[in-house]
């Protein structure tokens, strides 16, 4: 055998004993947890679905303003002539901060979670799909890793969506409306400032009302591999909870329902703060999370990935 065969053999077996290390030391390093982090939410937020989910989010703050101003534009109240409808709508005419909870109270039933679902449901099952699943776990990433990088980046989208109807409805209300002082629901007098921070805070409440529906999305998405099968089967999950939500025979199971407690955000508009539904709320979504992370990542971490 010749020097150089003998050589080249010795470089081959040499970088053949140095690839595991590498990867082991590539598993071992936070930077490369927050790479793939990076990756996921760069790979997300480009994607022209998700662009179009927040685009729909931006533009329903757009339409309910316009909507008020022009019920309101004969100088009657918001929500007919005894000031009804959706929660602060009948505010809405004296602060344009209201718009902000209105809108908010409008998205959360349907769009942001709808949103939230579609995302969350593609995580996996859309990789599977594109046959890139099998590549991002020989990356290495790791299984337990991939999961966890993908629910945190469904969690901030959770809170992207959020902080999108927010900041439009924001925008919008003050260029329709008046702001200044505003008025809990207690009947006491807080100032601007005071309620921008309290918009802010029911912002995150809301964005962390989703946290359960995206562990669900995430569950269901190990369960196929067809991206638009676990949208669909998690958008059907939501509307079927919130369905059975609002049948009073099941009233006794309604407290378990992710959606039940949603709407209690609006105890951050009392005074003082009304804290019994909220921590309730926040506590239900945190249980769907472990419960429903937990069975995602066993179903994930025994499947058979093909593709």
């Amino acid at each position: 055998m010749s020097r150089a065969e003998t050589s080249s053999r010795a470089e081959g077996s040499s970088r053949t004993e140095e690839a595991p290390r590498i990867e082991e030391a590539r598993r071992a390093n936070p930077l490369w947890t927050l790479g793939l982090f990076r990756s996921e939410l760069l790979t997300t937020f480009r994607r022209w679905r998700t662009l179009a989910l927040l685009g729909v989010l931006a533009a329903v703050p757009v339409l309910v303003g316009v909507a008020v101003k022009i019920e309101t534009g004969d100088g009657s109240t918001a929500g007919g002539p005894g000031g009804g409808g959706p929660a602060f709508i009948s505010q809405i005419t004296n602060n344009g901060l209201f718009l902000v909870f209105t809108a908010l109270a409008a998205t959360l039933p349907f769009f942001l979670p709808m949103a939230v679902g579609v995302v969350a449901g593609d995580a996996l099952a859309g990789e599977a799909n594109a046959g890139t699943l099998r590549y991002l776990l020989v990356a290495p990433a790791g299984r337990s890793r991939l999961l966890l990088t993908k629910y945190a980046t469904v969690l901030v989208f959770c809170l992207a969506a959020t902080l999108v109807v927010a900041v439009s409805t924001l925008a919008v209300g003050a260029l329709l409306f008046p702001l200044g002082d505003l008025t809990t629901i207690s009947g006491t007098r807080i100032g601007f400032g005071e309620g921008l921070v309290r918009a802010l805070l029911i912002a995150l409440v809301v964005a962390a009302s989703l946290i359960g529906v995206a562990a669900l999305g995430l569950f269901v998405s190990t369960l196929t591999n067809s991206g638009i099968a676990a949208m669909a089967t998690t958008v059907g999950l939501l509307t079927t909870v919130q369905i059975l939500d609002q049948i009073p025979q099941l009233s006794a199971l309604h407290p378990y329902f992710f959606s039940h407690y949603w709407l209690s955000f609006a105890d951050l508009m009392r005074e003082p703060v009304h804290w019994e539904d909220l921590t309730r709320n926040l506590g239900l979504q945190a249980l769907y999370a472990a419960v429903f992370g937990s069975a995602a990542w066993a179903r994930f971490t025994a499947k058979d990935i093909t593709a």
